[in-house]
């Protein structure tokens, strides 16, 4: 399979993990006689610094013409600690997702057996939690009317949805589940807001077509409370755009850290994967990053193309440099690894994970080629 690939590596330490998952592709592409051509463009600060625009026309065209986006992350304390900024990093990602058409943010949590002590939560609790949420991406606060009043002492910001909005990411839901282990969790405010009032009628009419599919309802402050005293009863969770980012994010501290954690953004034509990390700039050029969600958003973008035995390669990568800590400072304060090593070591596994008979901790590179 020829793919070409939109690599938006971004601010902070986007360019470091980007990296990192483009040699992971890269080793899958030899591997599996795939041909992978990476294209770089700008995003977020690094955009308005050359540019002016945290999204030039030009990414914004090559993303429009590419069969897939590689995303970093966006941010930069100059510009989101600065309240007069007028163009801030994010808004290169907004107004990314809306013209790419992209509409659903999935993401997976997952907790790995051997970092189970890393999550801030009890053992017995995150053991066997495995769900995965569905995030509304293009409606709600963030795309709708925002107003501030003259004196700058009244704002405020329209939360808005549509049924058709809400019935595109409900099937990819109910589908979803109808694999897994069927069960849909709807999360919102229907006791207050019409919006989530709405979500609760189409959502309830659509769990119709799918009545193997058991369909339960939580408010978004109870449901904030069972992610963490209760994961494991969760399966999909179905959100509109703001609370998902609230809880996404929130569900993250499961696995033990936010740098395991991949997404993918599905549009009708376009798609675009991601860690769901931020741009940490206090870690960039340290080599010190975790790339491992990087990494797994890659893989994410090989099962959107149907290529399951690849991705499965990768996601044994992964899983066997963390059986043999071959991981980053977050989740080994005692490393030697750093992003690089992590990287290479995946990359590595994948071209030939006979190499590893030689491997031993004290030397990430012993019986291993190195991509360059």
């Amino acid at each position: 399979m020829n793919l070409k690939i939109a690599v938006l590596s971004g601010d902070g330490i986007g360019p470091e993990v980007i990296l990192q998952a483009k040699k992971a592709l890269y080793a899958v592409g030899v591997v599996y006689d795939h041909e992978f051509v990476f294209e770089d463009a700008l995003i977020g600060a690094i955009g308005i610094d050359k540019t002016g625009n945290p999204l030039p026309e030009q990414t914004l065209n090559l993303c429009l013409n590419t069969d897939a986006v590689l995303f970093g992350a966006v941010g930069d304390p100059k510009y989101d600690s600065n309240p007069d900024a007028k163009l801030r990093p994010v808004h290169g990602l907004l107004r990314l997702r809306q013209a790419l058409g992209l509409h659903a943010n999935i993401r997976p949590i997952k907790p790995y057996n051997d970092l189970l002590d890393l999550s801030p939560l009890k053992r017995k609790i995150v053991e066997g939690t495995d769900f995965v949420i569905f995030r509304e991406l293009s409606g709600g606060s963030y795309f709708s009317q925002k107003e501030l009043n003259a004196e700058g002492t009244i704002a405020s910001d329209l939360c808005e949805y549509t049924e058709e909005q809400i019935t595109r990411i409900a099937h990819l839901a109910f589908k979803s589940a109808q694999k897994r282990r069927k069960k849909v969790t709807l999360v919102d405010k229907a006791s207050i807001l019409e919006t989530s009032k709405l979500w609760r009628k189409v959502v309830g009419n659509i769990g119709k077509e799918y009545p193997e599919v058991v369909l339960d309802f939580l408010f978004v402050d109870n449901a904030a409370m069972q992610i963490i005293i209760n994961p494991k009863q969760f399966d999909v969770i179905l959100i509109e755009n703001l609370f998902g980012d609230i809880l996404s994010d929130e569900a993250s501290v499961i696995t033990g850290s936010i740098g395991l954690l991949p997404s993918a953004s599905y549009g009708n034509s376009n798609a675009l994967f991601e860690p769901i990390h931020g741009s940490y700039p206090q870690a960039k050029g340290k080599n010190i990053a975790n790339p491992i969600a990087s990494i797994l958003s890659a893989a994410m973008l090989l099962e959107h193309f149907g290529l399951h035995v690849e991705s499965q390669k990768v996601y044994e990568a992964v899983q066997k440099a963390i059986e043999l800590n071959v991981v980053t400072l977050d989740l080994n304060p005692y490393s030697k690894f750093g992003t690089n090593e992590v990287g290479e070591f995946i990359s590595n596994y994948i071209l030939s994970k006979d190499d590893l008979l030689y491997f031993n901790n004290d030397n990430v590179y012993i019986g291993q080629s190195t991509i360059v």
